[in-house]
């Protein structure tokens, strides 16, 4: 997509929208797959909370991906968008065993990480096959809130206490058909990656009727020119070595999964805004976009970065500028980039724009959630419409009856 591209997609959609570039993420899949060919079976299942839209999805349909699907909400829009039950993983977190059991009706590949559920499932379902998710305790990822496999994580089942799962599979004859284990966003050291992964390939000895072992993901996508990225082909060659040779040392051809989410449709998204206003103070010039953290919430939760781009005066002279938002908190996406002169009026880009993004987005301050939009073989597809006012109300249950308004008391002159 050009800079003209991008503004005429303001023009016939209005600002703040959010814009995706199907041929980036057909780019990144195929990058993915290429990098483990030499593995007989492989299983990429898209992780929806990335960026949910059913249009995207149908998209990943298209290109051969499976879902990765971590509520039944997730689950029912993959089934929606046409994915087939069982290229679908649930891996849900915390939840009820009620949610697990609907999602195995629907028949989902189950993936449980804790004991207590695991045995009152395989209490229950025992003919049902169930993967387990691993906490390998390896620490990885790029923040705190994104590092999910180290010894303090909710996530997943401790390595320590394999004796008490495979206590529970030997009484409830339970079907573990995969193992998996995810260790956290952002993971650039491919050598701590390959770590994690022998402890996966220690624990799925204890399990003889494996079909796939899922390795997550996190990979980590460059934020801005220059920035480093995982190198997914080095890793494609190692890990797929040591996957083959492992599937021959368990005498069966086993499936190798990976759950990408931010790696296929990171760099595929821009978030495009407005600039409201520009504003001197004594020390910062801030540019106030029509949109802030309710909209792209990123910079303030996990402090990420994303390249901001004037694209309305992509040759102008290079300025200092804070970009900020319109909440009443500080909701700044950026602080001091040098950005290509900007006047009231012109459109900004946030780059890297597609994972975790309008997903994570609300209608704080009662502001409406932007549009979205797919840019598929040179052509603007809307995907989602803005909200208006009565998307705000709805769902809204206005107990006006019960409330009189107060009577104005009289006051002497």
């Amino acid at each position: 997509m050009t800079n003209s591209d991008l503004l005429n997609v303001v023009k016939q959609h209005g600002a703040p929208v959010y814009v995706y570039d199907a041929d980036k993420i057909a780019f990144q899949y195929n990058r993915l797959t290429n990098a483990f060919k030499s593995v007989s079976h492989l299983r990429l299942n898209y992780a929806v909370k990335a960026l949910s839209n059913i249009s995207v999805l149908r998209l990943m349909n298209s290109l051969g991906s499976g879902l990765d699907t971590v509520s039944i909400q997730e689950v029912k829009l993959g089934l929606l968008a046409g994915f087939k039950p069982e290229s679908i993983i649930y891996t849900p977190n915390g939840v009820s065993l009620e949610e697990i059991e609907e999602a195995a009706a629907l028949g989902v590949q189950i993936n449980i990480d804790n004991l207590s559920i695991l045995e009152q499932f395989g209490s229950k379902h025992p003919d049902i096959p169930v993967c387990i998710r691993i906490n390998p305790h390896v620490m990885a990822g790029g923040n705190s809130n994104i590092s999910v496999g180290h010894i303090d994580s909710k996530f997943g089942i401790s390595i320590h206490q394999i004796p008490h799962l495979l206590r529970i599979v030997d009484l409830t004859k339970m079907n573990i058909n995969g193992i998996h284990m995810h260790t956290g966003s952002d993971i650039l050291d491919i050598d701590v990656f390959l770590y994690a992964s022998e402890i996966l390939f220690e624990t799925a000895k204890n399990f003889k009727d494996l079909e796939f072992i899922d390795f997550g993901s996190g990979f980590k996508v460059p934020y801005k020119a220059g920035d480093i990225e995982t190198n997914v082909e080095e890793l494609g060659k190692k890990l797929s070595k040591r996957f083959n040779q492992f599937c021959k040392e368990y005498g069966k051809e086993l499936t190798l999964a990976f759950e990408p989410g931010k790696f296929l449709v990171s760099e595929a998204g821009q978030f495009l805004a407005k600039v409201n206003v520009v504003k001197q103070t004594t020390s910062t010039v801030f540019a106030s976009v029509d949109s802030g953290f309710n909209h792209l919430i990123r910079p303030m939760l996990y402090g990420s970065t994303h390249e901001i781009v004037n694209i309305s005066n992509p040759k102008g002279r290079e300025r200092y500028y804070s970009v900020v938002g319109y909440i009443c908190e500080t909701d700044t996406f950026g602080s001091n980039r040098r950005i290509n002169e900007i006047s009231e009026g012109d459109i900004l880009a946030f780059k890297n724009a597609g994972a975790y993004c309008f997903t994570m987005s609300s209608n704080y301050n009662s502001r409406y959630r932007p549009a979205e939009v797919l840019w598929h073989e040179g052509k603007a597809h809307l995907i989602r419409e803005r909200e208006t006012f009565d998307d705000i109300l709805r769902n809204q249950v206005d107990v006006k009856d019960i409330f009189k308004p107060k009577k104005e008391t009289a006051v002497a002159k």
